[in-house]
């Protein structure tokens, strides 16, 4: 007990005889300690932030430099046209806007398979003849059949018809030729007759829009007592604007009918001339071999 009690009294008294002094002062070194760490960390995590801040900004430059977004002024045109397209179409009366858009899918659908019918059915003619020719030439009339048979399009059928005749009188091959050149110009203009009733039915549709619309303005003026002008305006708008559609319709689908016609007439003057070309190489043919070898 007297060892620890001369232990204490030294550092008692070396501090003044303050007891508590070393415990203030290591409080002292305590708070300040936390405080510096506490600043610190606040520094930290400030720039911490500030870097994250700085990455995102730099992160969001580079997407909008990559990826180029659509420009809102076109999106903005795009819609603008669909909800004017949209709206006239239901001030226009929906139910004749209705038919006259059915009959501009239904004539659209018929032109455009008349145009793969009659693009896959064009064939060079005069290529085709030389080929006949160079095969009647050497007295292979198999070589020539075939020929005609693997070449698709009303031209090579109606050679096809010629060859299979051509131990006949020269007068059956034209007949033959003619006849089955007929029915081939029949295959070309199918549907042609479909086409050009859509071209009549949608101005018609049009003007029986415009028709009723003109009775609904008299018929809203009766009801009124009045002659106002908003009354008049809402069945002229109807009337119309169902004039506009029928015509737009009518002016598509004649464009089209137009380009089916001249391809029609381009396909037919070529099955025309590679007859007549084939009945001269027939002759002559029949002149060189004779007419009895098949």
């Amino acid at each position: 007990m007297e060892h620890s009690s001369i232990l204490s009294k030294p550092i008692a008294i070396r501090n003044g005889n303050k007891p508590f002094a070393v415990h203030r002062h290591f409080r002292m070194k305590q708070i300040l300690l936390t405080a510096s760490l506490l600043i610190f960390s606040s520094l930290t995590i400030k720039a911490q932030d500030s870097i994250s801040e700085a990455d995102k900004i730099d992160l969001t430059a580079a997407i909008q430099t990559e990826v180029q977004l659509p420009n809102p002024s076109e999106t903005e045109v795009s819609d603008t046209f669909y909800r004017q397209l949209k709206t006239k179409f239901i001030e226009g009366n929906p139910y004749f806007m209705s038919v006259i858009s059915l009959t501009l899918v239904l004539g659209l659908a018929c032109c455009i398979e008349r145009i793969i019918y009659l693009n896959l059915a064009d064939v060079n003619s005069k290529k085709l003849i030389k080929k006949i020719a160079d095969a009647l030439e050497r007295g292979d009339i198999e070589a020539a059949k075939d020929i005609a048979r693997n070449t698709k399009g009303p031209v090579a059928s109606v050679i096809y018809q010629g060859l299979m005749r051509i131990n006949q009188d020269i007068d059956v091959i034209e007949k033959s030729i003619a006849s089955y050149g007929s029915v081939q110009i029949g295959l070309l203009e199918r549907n042609f007759s479909w086409i050009s009733l859509f071209i009549a039915m949608a101005p018609s549709l049009g003007f029986l829009g415009t028709v009723l619309g003109l009775i609904q303005a008299f018929d809203d003026i009766e009801q009124a007592a009045n002659i106002s002008p908003t009354i008049v305006a809402g069945g002229m708008k109807v009337a119309l604007i169902t004039t506009v559609a029928g015509l737009i319709v009518a002016l598509v689908l004649q464009v089209f009918y137009n380009y089916l016609l001249n391809k029609n007439e381009s396909i037919v003057h070529r099955m025309e001339d590679a007859s007549i070309s084939l009945l001269d190489i027939i002759i002559k043919y029949k002149t060189h071999y004779g007419a009895t070898q098949v």
